[in-house]
């Protein structure tokens, strides 16, 4: 391996696919001179790096010149200092495997100087083009009539205040796209079930294909019983719930994976067969996968974003969620739109004045949580966290005000493990308990441990084994067998071949159809499970406890979000939100008020051009 910088600092903080990349960049690009030769090194590994942390590229205007460090214990340890901006991008620019936007090269850097891998680059511009496409055009033969007839009955009683349920409907009748955003318990699914009657009813005699998707097999088996549940409500005849699909799939699924790589059945060429298409849990679809399900689309199909853009981003690099949100303002529309809901409704909304781009009316956030009422103790601290106010956060998790919020202060390391055993002790023996893997299920998803790190002692890893051996101890569980009944698994990688991606949970129970033989019990598309032999699962982990990140799209009646008692980059503001935001009855964090403090001041960034691309007037700078 050639190294252009210290091996020991390298091997620090890159990993070995990022060095590798970086050496075959110099390799490729047959420099000789060794300036250019280390400009060249340590910025491919450093984007290989951003990428694996989740960026879609790497900002070279906010690192040139300083330093790249590594937390240790809290602290930032420096490791080596970038060049200076003028010089490094000089040096790039003039690299035989470094290209402007639009030129085929392995890295792209483009006029804000951020560097991708040409892949992620191609990915933001596909998913810009196919976004702007569909929020350019209007559907025709709209029946206003039929659509004001429809909204006095499926949204009645609207009251005083502005319904943004009406009106995220009224949008989505008109136009190809819409995102409905929302925290939890403000009606997002509800207000798409009313969504897909009133198009059922606008289409007539030509009642359109729907697909429900969701990206991960949880959060699709959670749809699938919120709409089997809200098409019972509705005010509509039952032809036209009769063509509301029950059924949600993994957007995986949806297209159709290829065993073997990560392309697609469907794509730009072969389209797929749908006219509506509703996406829940958007904000966990990373950038490649909403690119692939965008281009995936024909020419006249809806699409329908669900999601919290207040929430954690998706594991996986990118923040596309969140860039087609960050319009920079919050429910203002065009005259146009404003005057279409003034007519229907008799109601003004906001108008932007100025700033108006192609998705002005396009993102409808939702703002009554009809699961939290105004003295809900969760939704009050929710709102607290999402708007980093520190004093409020702590008053409502130490006070006695309120009984589904608590606070406890962190134990020591030495104190963890005993901490842990007191609490959660009772509820392992009633789960382990258990008869069928349905009840175990049920009770396994009412109760979750939740951890801000990953590693350490105070990471989900290390909870896993002391919540495991405290089972065992306790005869719960056989000491030494890996695969033992109620044990609950994650999939961390994807496998396409048995249709399980990562972040599905299943748990292992014997199955009375083969004897008793275990098998892995996972929920299935449309209700009920799969059921598949442990051996056959590959990358997995024991999953009592799971980090925050992998949480997401789930919900749980009890949450004890569990917090390092050392301040970390790791926590932020959105991470506490969304960990708060899974508990349906009742959060405790375990935290110190440094760690929280700290953890509310800071916000989690990717490192991304898809909103310049998407709000940059009539472009991106990226559009050379």
């Amino acid at each position: 391996m050639t190294l252009f910088v210290d091996r020991t600092i390298a091997e620090a903080y890159f990993s070995a696919l990022d060095r590798h990349f970086a050496d075959f960049m110099v390799e490729l690009a047959g420099e000789t001179s060794q300036d250019r030769q280390r400009s060249l090194w340590l910025a491919a590994s450093l984007v290989s790096a951003s990428v694996g942390r989740g960026h879609v590229c790497l900002n070279l205007r906010e690192i040139a010149g300083q330093p790249v460090s590594r937390e240790e214990d809290g602290e930032e340890r420096p490791l080596l200092v970038c060049p200076k901006l003028d010089d490094w991008i000089n040096s790039l620019r003039g690299q035989s495997v470094v290209g402007s936007p639009g030129e085929f090269k392995p890295l792209v850097l483009d006029k804000k100087q951020r560097l991708y891998l040409y892949r992620y680059w191609f990915y933001e511009q596909q998913l810009s083009e196919s976004i702007l496409a569909m929020a350019k055009e209007h559907p025709l033969n709209v029946d206003v009539e039929m659509i004001a007839e429809g909204l006095k009955r499926f949204f009645p009683g609207t009251g005083e205040a502005t319904n943004w349920q009406c009106i995220a409907a009224i949008h989505a009748v008109m136009n190809r796209f819409t995102v409905i955003s929302g925290g939890p318990g403000t009606g997002k699914t509800h207000t798409v079930g009313r969504i897909l009657a009133l198009l059922i009813e606008q289409a007539k005699d030509d009642p359109p294909a729907i697909a429900l998707a969701a990206p991960t097999g949880k959060a699709a088996a959670r749809l699938t019983d919120m709409v089997r549940a809200i098409k019972e409500d509705l005010d509509c005849s039952s032809m036209v719930k009769a063509l509301i699909p029950e059924k949600a799939s993994t957007i995986h699924r949806l297209l159709g994976t290829i065993y073997g790589g990560k392309t697609f059945r469907h794509n730009k060429s072969n389209p797929l067969p749908f006219d509506i298409i509703v996406v829940d849990e958007a904000s966990m679809v990373d950038l490649p996968l909403m690119a692939k399900l965008a281009s995936a689309l024909h020419d006249s199909s809806r699409l329908l974003l669900l999601g919290d853009k207040d929430q954690l981003a998706s594991v996986e690099p990118g923040a596309a969620f969140g860039d087609i949100c960050d319009g920079g303002s919050t429910n203002t529309f065009s005259g146009v739109f404003a005057e279409s809901v003034k007519d229907l409704l008799s109601v003004e909304v906001p108008q932007q004045k100025i700033g108006e781009s192609a998705l002005t009316d396009s993102i409808v956030v939702l703002q009554k949580s009809y699961r939290f009422g105004t003295e809900s103790g969760i939704g009050l601290l929710a709102s607290a966290v999402k708007e980093s106010r520190l004093s409020d956060a702590l008053d409502l998790l130490k006070g006695k005000e309120h009984d589904d919020v608590f606070w406890r202060h962190v134990p020591p390391v030495g104190s963890l493990g005993i901490a842990v055993e007191e609490c959660f002790y009772a509820f392992y023996a009633d789960y382990f308990s258990t008869r069928s893997p349905e009840e175990a299920m049920f009770l396994f998803d009412r109760f979750r441990l939740l951890c801000a790190l990953r590693y350490g002692p105070y990471g989900a890893s290390a909870l896993n084994q002391t919540i495991e051996h405290m089972c065992q101890r306790a005869g719960l569980i056989p000491a030494g067998d890996r695969w033992y009944k109620c044990r609950p698994v994650m999939i961390t990688r994807n496998d396409y071949h048995l249709k399980l991606f990562n972040g599905d949970v299943g748990i292992v129970f014997p199955d009375q159809e083969t004897g008793g033989q275990l098998r892995v019990y996972f929920p299935a598309d449309g209700g009920g499970f799969r059921r598949i032999l442990p051996g056959r699962i590959k990358e997995h982990e024991t999953v009592y406890a799971m980090t925050v990140h992998k949480s997401q799209g789930s919900e749980f009646d009890r949450v004890v979000l569990l917090l390092p008692d050392r301040p970390s980059r790791v926590v932020t503001r959105e991470l506490v939100y969304t960990a708060i935001t899974r508990a349906k009855k009742s959060v405790e964090v375990w935290g110190t008020e440094d760690v929280l403090r700290q953890g509310l001041s800071q916000t989690t960034r990717r490192e991304s051009g898809l909103r310049d691309m998407l709000y940059g007037g009539k472009g991106s700078e990226n559009r050379e």
